[in-house]
């Protein structure tokens, strides 16, 4: 289908929309992702069409429903269809718009967005894919709203708009200059006209690719900021849940509600599906309550499993690997990768007010549609009688891509018929929260002479639960589907992981089992696992064909990128130095969404540096430098690309060296930050350079997730070298319990009495 005529590679078409201040929203013409198909196909169905092309793909017919809006007051307002939880979405969007309106990016008020049932598939957060799906039409719409306010400044000045200069929000030329604000209402529109409207060029850019500080930097430093817990919603109270001494048990008798309902400061006790829910003046009067309640619990979903017998279970489903060729060498490894807590810097919670025949709901929501949908059918409620709005988040990882909070809140707050804000406990997340599903991987690599001939990889997992769908209710059911589940997962698993070395024939599978666990992505689904597996082989590989493990990745990359970002931290990491014994240097690649990177750490596993003492922990090896290069196309903000990439590396460390939840007799000993261990200051690399290319696209790829997989790849891979043994297991360390577990029942721990103590 060729393009309308008059629209080209930076033409598009748009709207203006009927309102008293000028308002623009895109229309993304047939042919306008026409590039995505552009080059020659490769062996690899992620070269031609990956998951992040899917959202893009399903987000296209809504964006006109976006819209940027320019105020009397020369501010330009902007609500983001898409949940920021500290990636800088906000920061970058807010200087698309600068670019195309030539206004300050201060000067851009971006919000977030309310459920929008209308947006359809255009309000999930998640797959690295925000920038890739709102860059062309936001700064279509800008561009509209630049065209308006030119022809009316026009008027205003007497000259042509062709003749006028916009900057900073000022319009010049002819008999003087005007302030877009004065000229906002006149820009407007009595009727929705459709236009078209030009792009900037890349080589004119200001904005874009130039490194900005986060517009919201100042008010989370100086507490300003608002999150869910924030909110000064009327009479909202406190409360938390007494949640089941196993995961997903159910709660039955309640021996004292009485009594818990006299204690001070409790107003509210109501049994909820997932628990008993506390309403009290302060949180602290909540966990006294929840800790007093005397709870009869039925048996969770997981009642019993241990980490062994799962690993049992995944062991029954895994799908068998192809039959090894005649007169060729192989190598075969299986790596086991145990549950990891998804617990974000915020405790997971939402603020509900449910009254009779209305709801309204706070909270950070990655998939707030599907939250909207799914809150109305729990209450009874027509979807029209229920709002949902999307707050800013502390932290997510995949976690906000469900609402379990905000599903409580309204429960317990139709329940109790008042306002609740509700706040899970630290050690409800590591318990009952999400977590990343244990899995193996079993990898056969063939190869003759110096050609790999054929690279198989079997993915078996606990089941991910991807129950959010593509963010709104009927991808959400067919998710859950007894036979449509594993479907769903396998063309997620198979748009989300890639081959991206000439390994000859290739085949990759997934198998998922056992439904019992609240699972789901934690910063990747399952491209950490994968990629992690894969690198590890090809360092075997390299050994034994009796290549460095670099010049062998450089030998079989497919691609100038990739090999570019290999190259890049090889030389800034100084590849091949000579190191201590016991020290070793690990370097790996991944690919996603567009996206290549490159990871290069050098790893301490002597004796003195795994067993330093570190109270209440276990110390274990240490990264000591850490080189990472990116090239995600184009850089809107090479400043938040950066910081995404160091957030990365650290989930990547963790992954690879100390985060993990032990399972005993169906519940996780792990209960707070105190003992589960994501990379802390005593693992950190004192030395760390993020290296962002030069850009290599007009077009920004995917970066949320990407420095995941190299990274845990990396380490994992320096520490084969370093310790002369391939490691298997993942978190290595798993199996040093350094902790005493807490009890499950009362379910979390005493608040504090002082809090000078430690």
């Amino acid at each position: 289908m060729g393009r309308p005529e008059g629209i080209g590679r930076r033409r598009f078409l748009g709207y203006v929309i009927a309102a008293p201040t000028l308002v623009a929203a895109a229309e993304l013409a047939p042919g306008a992702a026409d590039a995505a198909g552009e080059g020659v196909p490769s062996q690899d169905i992620t070269e031609i069409l990956d998951l992040n092309d899917m959202m893009t793909a399903a987000a296209l017919p809504t964006s006109g429903l976006i819209t940027v809006e320019v105020g009397t007051d020369g501010t330009v307002s902007f609500a983001l269809p898409r949940a920021e939880v500290g990636q800088g979405i906000t920061t970058s969007t807010a200087m698309l718009i600068a670019e195309e309106l030539s206004v300050p990016v201060e000067r851009v008020r971006v919000t977030l967005a309310d459920a929008r049932p209308e947006l359809l598939f255009n309000q999930l957060t998640g797959g690295s894919n925000t920038t890739i799906s709102t860059y062309t039409p936001i700064r279509v719409a800008a561009a509209i709203a630049r065209q308006r306010l030119l022809a009316a400044a026009a008027a205003e000045l007497g000259a042509k708009a062709a003749d006028l200069r916009l900057k900073d929000g000022v319009i010049t030329g002819g008999t003087g200059s005007i302030a877009i604000g004065d000229v906002a209402k006149k820009a407007a529109a009595a009727a929705h006209q459709k236009v078209s409207v030009e792009l900037t060029a890349r080589e004119d850019f200001t904005v874009i690719g130039k490194p900005h500080n986060r517009v919201d930097a100042l008010a989370a430093v100086t507490g300003r900021k608002k999150f869910a817990m924030d909110l000064d919603v009327p009479d909202a109270k406190p409360t938390m849940v007494c949640r089941p001494p196993t995961i997903n048990g159910k709660p039955g008798s309640v021996a004292n509600l009485a009594a818990v309902r006299a204690m001070p400061g409790v107003t509210d006790v109501a049994v909820i599906s997932t628990g008993v829910a506390v309403r009290a003046a302060t949180f602290g009067q909540c966990i006294d309550a929840v800790r007093a309640l005397e709870v009869a619990w039925k048996p969770g979903t997981a009642e019993g499993k241990t980490d062994e017998s799962v690993l049992r279970e995944l062991a029954r489903a895994e799908p068998p690997l192809p039959p090894k060729p005649p007169l060729v060498q192989a190598v075969e490894e299986k790596f086991t990768f145990y549950f990891r807590s998804n617990s974000a810097l915020e405790p997971n919670c939402a603020v509900a007010d449910v009254r009779g025949d209305r709801a309204e709901i706070w909270a950070s929501l990655k998939s707030p549609i599907v939250a909207k949908q799914t809150i109305a059918a729990k209450l009874g409620l027509p979807q029209s009688k229920v709002s949902v709005h999307v707050t800013e988040g502390g932290g997510s990882f995949g976690r906000k891509l469900f609402f379990d909070a905000a599903l409580e809140a309204a429960e317990a707050s139709q329940k109790m018929g008042k306002p609740v804000k509700l706040m899970w406990h630290r050690a409800d997340d590591s318990r009952q929260g999400r977590a990343h599903p244990m899995a193996t991987s079993r990898v056969r690599a063939t190869y003759a002479g110096g050609k790999v001939l054929g690279y198989h990889q079997r993915h078996t997992s606990v089941s991910t639960d991807l129950g959010h769908g593509l963010g709104e209710i009927i991808t959400a059911m067919a998710a859950k589907l007894p036979v449509g589940d594993i479907g769903f997962s396998e063309t997620f698993f198979q748009l989300s992981t890639t081959m991206s070395y000439d390994f000859g024939v290739h085949t990759r599978l997934l198998n998922e089992t056992d439904k019992g666990f609240n699972t789901g992505s934690m910063r990747n689904v399952y491209s950490p696992d994968v990629t992690c597996a894969r690198e590890l082989v090809v360092d075997k590989l390299a050994a034994k064909m009796g290549k460095d493990p670099y010049r062998f990745r450089q030998d079989f990359l497919r691609g100038d990128r990739a090999r570019a970002v290999l190259d890049k931290v090889a030389e800034a990491g100084e590849w091949g130095r000579s190191m201590p014994d016991g020290m070793a240097q690990g370097i790996a690649f991944h690919a996603e969404y567009k996206s290549v990177s490159a990871a290069l750490v050098e790893l301490d596993c002597r004796p003195e540096t795994v067993n330093r003492p570190i109270r209440d922990g276990v110390a274990g090896p240490r990264v000591t430098k850490a080189v990472f290069a990116v090239d995600v196309g184009l850089a809107v903000n090479p400043c938040g690309l950066e910081a995404q990439m160091m957030g990365g590396i650290m989930d990547g460390i963790a992954l690879a060296l100390t985060s993990s939840l032990h399972l005993k007799d169906g519940h996780f000993l792990e209960a707070s930050w105190d003992n589960y261990f994501y990379t802390r200051q005593w693992n950190t690399p004192p030395e760390l350079k993020i290296i962002v290319m030069p850009d290599t696209s007009d077009e920004p790829g995917g970066a949320g997730e990407l420095a995941v997989a190299a990274s845990v790849s990396a380490v994992a891979c320096a520490y084969g070298r370093a310790t002369g043994t391939m490691p298997t297991s993942f978190p290595i360390n798993h199996g040093t319990l350094s902790f005493e577990p807490k009890p499950t029942v009362p379910p979390v721990p005493q608040s504090p009495t002082d809090g000078l103590d430690r």
